[in-house]
């Protein structure tokens, strides 16, 4: 069976056993002990003290003797075999044969002598190194060298040196000459010496003790004749006598006693006192006594007596039969320690002239007792050879007084051996941890603790040999002394560590378990059970004094400076919890966790209501949310300290402070939160006196850092109270100052702004980032700080946190509206400045102005200058371009998308389908009017439209188109209603001199129940004078919903930028409308025509001959002073606006451009013939070349390069470009064939309108009293469309993608409109106009028919209305 299953079955045995309540019928047998008295403790203190002395190597010195005649010169020995007799009785042992690699040690001493390097004055003798030399020459022979690594006996060295040096010494001497053998022991005896030496240098005398005493012996017979290696004649001073050593008498001094001082100092005995005990009692207490008492212990062990321990004590028989194995040679190795002490001892033993063989085993027992203990003491317990005491007497025959109790029958072990050293380990315990200033005796080896002095430990030592206490039973007494000393406060925590740490530990491989006073408690299988059942008792009484101990500090740990549990925790964790011994029931580990969870309970409620006195005032009239605040932030440094005071253990023996305290305060303060800021708000309502917002702020991060450390500690345990219910009444406040404040923030914003780029030096060229001004960058950072002190709150609730959003929202596109009302201001009274000729005019007479007018008349002169065009004009489009895209910014910052679903998915469906808007937004485009009537001398007028409403006041105001009776406008204006209003559209004309002419007036109904469908609606409404007007209206609800408030802000800033950048343009329209005009055409055509040869022409015959057209050359160079005009006017520009503005501007251009060259071709679309003339193929020819030109002018290609610096070619190309372009496939076509073409797109129109009836115009009578004329329905297939709703313009990407689906319908859904205008031109078509204008009408009668019976089945419009709101 292997050691490994026997020790584990011992243990496994034994801890059964401990379980059992059987386990004491063993001891039963065993007589009980009486308790051990101080005096008793002492008195057999002092016999081992006093034995350890008188077993002390005798002390020697040298005495002169005479010498007397000479004797004949006798060898030693008779041979050198009887020489080597010791080395071949025990020629098997290990012990006796010398180490691996000591033959090359050897071989380097011997060089060393060789070569005069040894320094002892013996080896420089010339006839040493002979003799040495000889044998190194043997020595150094490879088959004795390898005979000598295999077998490694000394022996064979000692013979092969001697047969050498016989060989040398008897060179040259005579047969009858005997003096050089004498010659031969003393270098054998030095050559042993040698070999002596060299494993004592290399520390190999540890191991081999055995060999070391048997070469010593042998160099003392050797050396017997010669000792000195002197001549006779030199002796003692040359009197031929000789010194001699002589033992010296052993001293009954206490003061020569070293342990009998240690008894005393340990038992507070004077040395008088103990002089007086050993004096009383030197006849007893003897070497014989000592002997008597291991010859009577040993004969207890063979009777398997209750005097020793016995197999019962034992749990398993392996454990019992190493223990008594081993106490036999240890009981031999003590009886040689003092025979060898007292050598008459062994005179009185029967055959004591002849010491039988004692067997080898004895002489490397790894037992308990070896005498390694003995070596620290001073003495040398091992005789020269090995004895066998089995012969000597063991009954007390001649020992007067064996013992002072007649029960015990030894002289120096007690009755109660562990009790005696259990009394006398405590004793020693107290006096040295009393005196920590003693300092180790001189000549003691170092001890494993310090807290035990050197004597104490040798005195201990001592008396587990002679007490045969064994060496587990040493450790676990020790551990019980240390125990019992804790738990009375005697020890601090450290010496209980260093204790156990010392049992615990490994025993280095040199050193022998026994060699040390407290061996490790490693091997357990060798205990006895009361060593076990001791063992448990003291593991679980420590477990219960450390739990007070724990319990106590666990107590303070929310203090600001906690005693450290580290130390504590690591004895109970290491030292008992892991221990396998220990065994403690699970109810009584959570009953130590309950216990302590109940008493930190205690403990944070202690230490939060001292938070709650120290920070919140008694008096109710004085909280502040500062108070509360205070309160928190005390709550969570302690919540903080204790996380990371137990931050890599959070859990101790079951118990988490900080859970306990999270659990036990954050509850009450956040009840006494909520009760403290509801008494502060009401308080602050009663005095009307609100809190601070910044306060309530501050309060809401706190409250929330607190409700997240509960939530982290406590997940199923919710918060007192809905902190954000609690305190969103600051944020609406917060809101509503905003509100209030954005107005005036945008005024000052605009008041300090020059805007002028922002360049460090004047001659520097601005880069696109430095050409807006400031103001722009003030108010947005004013909507950034606004949104980031709410964002900053990190609000917990989705729901209110949207509904934030959405209100600052609304804010912000009031802010950005009244800044472009602002701007737009400032652009147009910069922009309507007079010229310098209509500021000279301004100083003339009235009749000195007709006079010109007349003048300029008849001469038929326009003058055209370039427009002077202010820096500060341009950065405000520039402005209001940045603002477009900071907006945008904002809207993707501020998660719009996120937010709009979060409202939406919180609101139930029912509240959805019955929310209806109470505000609405109509959307008014005044498009053209047709057939106006002329107020100017010159025939034609300068309209603008002005709207208002029933009550008088002006609601928006357009731009003037100058000199057209027929002018387009294109321009949108937002009107917001809670109900009907009527609106009321003049159209004026205006005048540099005097009061503006009233063209004409009309007025439209808007109603939202007539456009609860949300689809635009187009309406040519007739002037009470002349001429009609055309009004494109749509309608959407205005909502609380952050999408529609960033679609309008969206909305607003791209109509401002729109404006402006037509007001730029229209001040360029003049110049264009002037060299794309049909004067401009005719001009070319006429050009080198004198009145003589037009004269001629009447006189022609009737057949005419064709003129010759203009050349290619002559067509461009007509256009080149336009071209000149945009260059200087583009380089102005360039000077301030971005490279988008300009794009901007250059496509405006350009769509004015091809509605110039459209008015030339066609006239406009309308039910009546058209004065307009038809152009012929040459004219035609000649206004493609210059949209040729034109095209090729705004595309700028870089000839080198090949890459545009213009317009990009994708807004060249617009769907008016391809309408113009395709007026060459119908422009000289025969009228029949337009007018069946114009039918069959018609009917193919007409289908589509049966396949999309939610998308049918609003019929007539919607138009405030006013019929639609004859082109009621030209255009209401256009009037489907909503791609100018808000909400598809609640950012730039909305807004591209809503631009690319109207160009992609424009291309996918062509119409006849270009042939009803060629048909206007056309005399014979003026019936088809009227037919189809009649045709229209019915059409747009039937779908406002079906409309209205589709809405009144329909369960009302508030549910379509939510239906066909754009989501993303």
């Amino acid at each position: 069976m292997s050691t490994a299953s026997v020790q584990g079955r011992g243990v496994n045995r034994r801890l059964d056993s401990l379980q059992r309540n059987g386990r004491s019928s063993s001891n039963a047998s065993r007589p009980r002990h009486r308790p051990v008295s101080h005096n008793d403790a002492y008195t057999y203190a002092l016999r081992v003290a006093l034995l350890h002395h008188l077993l002390q190597p005798r002390a020697r010195r040298l005495q002169h003797v005479p010498a007397p005649a000479p004797p004949p010169v006798h060898r030693a020995t008779t041979s050198m075999n009887d020489l080597m007799k010791d080395f071949s009785v025990i020629r098997d042992s290990k012990s006796t044969r010398f180490p691996h690699g000591f033959m090359a040690e050897l071989e380097k001493s011997l060089t060393g002598v060789l070569m005069g390097k040894d320094r002892r004055q013996e080896y420089k003798d010339p006839a040493i190194k002979r003799t040495f030399a000889v044998f190194y020459t043997a020595f150094t022979e490879q088959s004795f060298r390898k005979r000598m690594e295999q077998d490694r006996r000394v022996e064979d060295l000692v013979l092969i040196f001697f047969s050498s040096a016989t060989k040398e010494l008897q060179k040259g001497k005579a047969a009858t000459d005997d003096s050089w053998k004498l010659m031969v022991d003393r270098h054998v005896a030095l050559f042993v010496r040698l070999i002596s030496s060299t494993l004592r240098d290399h520390d190999w005398v540890r191991d081999r003790s055995e060999l070391t005493t048997r070469l010593a012996t042998l160099e003392q017979k050797l050396l017997k004749h010669d000792q000195d290696l002197a001549a006779a004649s030199t002796r003692a001073g040359g009197g031929g006598g000789t010194s001699i050593e002589v033992e010296v008498p052993v001293s009954y001094e206490v003061k020569d006693m070293p342990l009998v001082l240690v008894v005393g100092r340990i038992f507070g005995v004077s040395i008088t006192q103990m002089q007086s005990d050993i004096n009383k009692n030197r006849s007893v207490w003897t070497e014989k006594a000592a002997l008597q008492d291991l010859k009577t212990y040993q004969n207890f062990l063979n009777l398997n007596s209750t005097k020793t321990l016995r197999s019962e004590d034992f749990d398993v028989d392996e454990a019992y039969e190493a223990w008594r194995n081993s106490e036999g040679p240890d009981l031999s190795h003590l009886m040689l320690a003092i025979l060898k002490s007292n050598p008459q001892l062994a005179k009185s033993a029967p055959g004591g002239s002849h010491l039988p063989h004692l067997g080898a085993e004895s002489a490397h027992s790894d037992s308990g007792y070896s005498d390694g203990n003995f070596s620290e003491i001073g003495s040398s317990y091992v005789f020269d050879q090995p004895v066998d005491m089995s012969g000597y007497p063991v009954d007390g025959g001649g020992m007067p007084g064996a013992s002072d109790d007649e029960e015990n029958p030894f002289t120096y072990v007690p009755s109660d051996p562990r009790g005696y050293y259990r009394f006398i380990l405590k004793q020693a315990l107290t006096h040295d941890l009393n005196s920590p200033e003693q300092q180790p005796a001189e000549g003691f080896q170092d001890t494993p603790l310090s807290f035990l002095s050197k004597p104490t430990t040798a005195l201990l030592t001592e008396l587990c040999v002679r007490w045969r206490i064994p060496p587990f039973s040493r450790a676990v007494l020790f551990l019980d002394v240390v125990k019992d000393r804790f738990i009375e406060q005697d020890v601090s925590l450290d010496t209980l560590d260093t204790a156990f740490t010392h049992v615990q530990q490994p025993v280095p491989e040199s050193t022998k378990p026994s060699s040390t006073f407290l061996p490790p408690l490693h091997d357990r299988s060798k205990w006895t059970t009361s060593d076990f059942a001791l063992y448990r008792h003291i593991l679980s009484d420590l477990h219960d004094a450390l739990l007070r101990d724990l319990y106590d500090l666990l107590m303070r740990c929310y203090e600001t400076k906690q005693p450290s549990i580290g130390p504590l925790m690591f004895v109970i964790e290491n030292h008992v919890l892991d221990d396998p011994l220990f065994s403690k029931g699970p109810e009584e580990g959570g009953g130590f966790a309950a216990q302590a969870r109940e008493g930190l309970r205690q403990k944070a409620k202690e230490v939060y209501a001292g938070f709650l006195s120290k920070e919140v005032p008694s008096s109710q009239d004085e909280w502040e949310f500062y108070h509360v605040i205070q309160l928190g932030r005390a709550v969570l440094k302690l919540a903080e300290r204790i996380q990371k005071r137990y931050r890599k253990n959070p859990e101790i023996m079951g118990v988490n402070p900080l859970q306990v305290l999270v659990e036990t305060v954050l509850p009450a303060y956040g009840d006494d939160a909520r009760d403290i800021v509801q008494r502060i708000m009401q308080v602050a309502e009663a005095r009307d006196e609100p809190v601070d917002i910044q306060d309530g702020f501050t309060l809401y991060k706190e409250l929330v850092e607190i409700r997240r450390v509960q939530m982290d500690a406590l997940p199923n345990v919710e918060f007192a109270f809905h902190i954000e219910s609690l305190l969103a009444e600051f944020v609406w406040r917060w809101i509503q100052m905003t509100d209030e404040k954005i107005t005036d923030w945008v005024e000052q914003a605009v008041k300090q702004d020059d805007f002028r780029v922002r360049t460090e030096h004047e001659d520097q060229i601005p880069t696109d980032d430095e050409r807006h001004s400031v103001s722009v960058i003030d108010i947005f950072r004013s909507f950034n700080q606004s949104i980031d002190q709410i964002a900053q709150l990190n609000w917990d609730d989705d729901l209110q946190y949207a509904k934030f959003m959405t209100a600052l929202s609304k804010t912000i596109g009031a802010g950005l509206m009244r800044y472009c009302d602002i701007l737009e201001q400032r652009f147009t009274k910069e922009m309507d400045r007079l010229t310098p000729e209509q500021e000279a005019t301004a100083g003339q007479t009235r009749q000195e102005r007709w006079m010109q007018l007349a003048k300029d008349a008849w001469n038929n002169r326009e003058k055209i200058e370039p427009f002077q065009f202010f820096p500060e004009s341009f950065v405000k489009l520039n402005n209001i371009e940045w603002a477009t895209y900071q907006l945008d910014n904002l809207e993707k910052s501020m998660n719009v998308d996120a937010c709009a679903e979060v409202i939406q998915r919180n609101t139930p469906a029912a509240i959805q389908r019955q929310r209806k808007p109470s505000n609405f937004v109509f959307t008014i485009k005044i498009v053209e009017a047709e057939d106006l009537k002329a107020c100017d001398i010159n025939g034609l007028s300068d309209p603008y439209v002005v709207l208002g409403d029933e009550y008088q006041k002006r609601l928006a105001k357009t731009r003037i188109v100058y000199s057209n009776l027929n002018p387009r406008w294109d321009e949108s204006v937002d009107i917001t209603t809670q109900g009907p209003l009527n609106i009321i559209a003049t159209v004026w004309d205006w005048d540099a001199l005097g009061d503006h002419d009233c063209v004409g007036r009309t007025s439209i109904k808007l109603d939202p129940s007539h456009f609860s469908d949300y689809m635009p609606r187009e309406y040519w409404l007739d002037l009470d004078t002349q001429g009609r007007l055309l009004l494109r209206v749509s309608m959407e609800g205005e909502r609380d919903d952050i999408q529609f408030y960033f679609g309008k802000a969206f909305r607003t800033l791209k109509r401002t930028e729109r404006d402006m950048t037509r007001t730029i343009t229209d001040k360029l329209s003049a110049y264009i409308h002037h060299c794309l005009s049909t004067n401009a055409l005719r001009s070319l055509l006429n050009k080198g025509i004198s009145m003589s040869s037009v004269s001629s022409l009447f006189r022609a015959q009737r057949q005419s001959v064709p003129q010759p057209g203009p050349t290619s050359a002559e067509v461009t160079n007509a256009l080149r002073p336009l071209f000149q005009y945009f260059d200087d006017n583009f380089a102005i520009m360039k000077q301030t606006l971005t490279d988008a503005a300009m794009v901007m501007v250059m496509s405006r251009l350009w769509k004015e451009v091809l509605s110039t060259i459209e008015g030339l071709l066609v006239p406009p679309l309308s039910d009546k013939p058209s004065q307009q003339r038809q152009l012929t193929q040459q004219e035609m020819d000649i206004v493609f070349r210059w949209l040729q030109l034109l095209f090729d002018f705004f595309h700028a290609v870089d000839e080198e390069s090949g890459i545009s610096d213009g317009v990009p070619m994708d807004l060249l190309k617009s769907p008016k470009y391809h309408e113009i372009q395709a007026l060459n496939f119908f422009y000289f076509e025969a009228t029949e064939n337009l007018i069946r073409t114009s039918e069959r797109m018609a009917s193919a129109t007409a289908t589509r309108q049966q396949q999309q009836r939610n998308r049918l115009s609003a019929p007539s009578a919607l138009g405030g009293g006013h019929s639609f004329g004859g082109a009621a329905g030209l255009l209401g297939l256009q009037s489907t469309r909503r791609t100018k709703s808000i909400m598809l313009s609640r950012n730039l990407g909305t807004m591209r993608k809503a631009k690319e689906e109207k160009r992609k319908e424009a291309q996918a859904d062509p119409n006849d409109d270009m042939i009803l205008r060629i048909l206007r031109m056309r005399p014979e078509a003026a019936n088809y106009l009227r037919d189809r204008s009649r045709q229209k009408e019915r059409l747009a009668a039937a779908a406002a028919a079906e409309l209205i019976v589709r809405q009144s089945l329909s369960t009302g419009g508030g549910g379509r209305m939510v239906a066909s709101l754009p989501r993303r």
